[in-house]
């Protein structure tokens, strides 16, 4: 759980289906270029969860980064209690989750101390360009709708 309503993961299997059908998630965030599995689109359609693909490339020094539009609008998306229950994984649910979720922090204002330690807790020491990301993420271009806001962010 990253706050009330978003979870975070990597890429769900067979296994863990019952567990986010307990969840009653309105939506998932997947970030990656892949498509979904079939048992997930599967999953999805049965379920009546909204899936929102973000075909998000991971940072990889020196020349790929993430999108920062897409950062963006997956906030945005977040940051619409609607939505929530909402799950974000990826493939690991390490360095794009991760990006995303300093991104969140930021935002809610934490220090970037903290920020940085929530990264390394589940990226590991990898990442430097994912933390390079989020500290230069700006986060006065994400858009937020204060009818909808989610009542942990400030």
């Amino acid at each position: 759980m990253v706050e009330s309503g978003v979870y975070r993961s990597g890429h769900p299997n067979v296994q863990n289906l019952p567990f986010l059908r307990r969840l009653k998630l309105k939506t998932i965030m997947y970030l990656a270029m892949e498509d979904p599995t079939a048992e997930m689109s599967h999953f999805v359609e049965v379920s009546g969860i909204q899936l929102l693909h973000y075909r998000m490339e991971g940072n990889k020094e020196p020349f790929i980064e993430i999108s920062t539009s897409d950062v963006q609008h997956a906030l945005t998306t977040l940051l619409d209690q609607r939505n929530h229950p909402v799950l974000i994984h990826c493939l690991k649910g390490k360095h794009r989750v991760g990006c995303l979720v300093g991104c969140l922090r930021k935002m809610q204002q934490w220090s970037m101390t903290s920020v940085f330690d929530e990264y390394r807790r589940f990226a590991d020491t990898k990442g430097l360009a994912d933390q390079e990301f989020i500290e230069t993420f700006d986060i006065g271009t994400v858009e937020c709708n204060p009818q909808y806001k989610p009542v942990w962010l400030s």
